[in-house]
């Protein structure tokens, strides 16, 4: 059995990547002190604006670039390791562009990547605009400490199957989902975001941490919840930090009372 320390840091990235990456030194200075492993960000930390336009494509970066780059080396230089959500820049012509997380070690080694599948193209937003979207087929986990961490992004969370591919034993065999994410605030939003972390960990009796990008765009909200669908910490709104750990131990006695992965009649393949 193993556990693992997770800080979830909310704020608003701006347009300015150097701004953005001194957020994230701060914050994974903080998150050390307070004793975690590993610190998720939100998506978008590495450039954000209301509108996704020409800007975002121009601001996008290769993962060799200084963003990236910097992150490995704030996660060599603090000792911790880092999710962090980046716009990835694909070919110099390209009116495109990848919605990638990047899972960066404690050694500042990159240990996974993962391009977002499900673009947002709801709630009048049309994120296909601009952004490419990743391959259905990915499985991107990692472990860190003993603990298998999965990663999805924002609006992925509405489609269960992602989650379920990532904790699934034949699959991912995650033990946590983290998901970054930039959920827009809106009528009933922030009920769809609670609802649908909880029911990503009931279904699949794993850990989730969700965390989100605050005002005035995102809802803030960066909630962890336990395999049995118990918030464990919670956010409200502001810039902050929260830290939780995720005990297997926890997972095992829950998936004991509730073995719903075991007796599952239905898999799930991407397509």
């Amino acid at each position: 059995m193993a556990t693992l320390t997770i800080a979830a840091a909310q704020f608003a990235p701006t347009d300015d990547p150097e701004a953005n990456l001194e957020t994230v030194r701060l914050a994974a200075a903080d998150a050390s002190r307070r004793g975690a492993d590993l610190l998720v960000t939100p998506e978008y930390t590495s450039y954000f604006t209301a509108d996704l336009d020409d800007r975002f494509v121009a601001a996008a970066q290769p993962l060799d670039g200084p963003f990236v780059t910097g992150l490995q080396q704030i996660a060599a230089e603090v000792g911790i390791a880092l999710v962090v959500g980046v716009a990835e820049r694909l070919a110099e012509d390209s009116r495109f562009f990848r919605n990638t997380l990047v899972a960066v070690l404690a050694d500042g080694s990159i240990a996974e990547t993962y391009r977002k599948v499900h673009l947002y193209d709801a709630f009048g937003a049309r994120e296909s605009d601009r952004i490419e979207a990743g391959d259905p087929s990915q499985l991107p986990v990692f472990e860190l400490a003993g603990v298998r961490v999965g990663l999805e992004t924002c609006y992925d969370l509405r489609f269960p199957e992602v989650s379920r591919r990532l904790a699934a034993p034949e699959t991912g065999a995650a033990d946590v989902v983290v998901v970054p994410a930039e959920w827009v605030r809106g009528p009933g939003k922030e009920h769809h975001w609670r609802t649908l972390l909880t029911a990503r960990a009931i279904e699949n009796t794993v850990w989730v941490v969700g965390v989100g990008q605050t005002p005035p765009v995102g809802i803030g909200s960066s909630l962890v919840v336990d395999p049995a669908g118990v918030v464990v910490a919670a956010a409200g709104a502001t810039p902050g930090m929260l830290v939780a750990t995720v005990d297997t131990l926890v997972t095992e006695a829950v998936r004991r009372t509730n073995p719903s992965l075991a007796l599952r009649r239905y898999g799930v393949a991407p397509r």
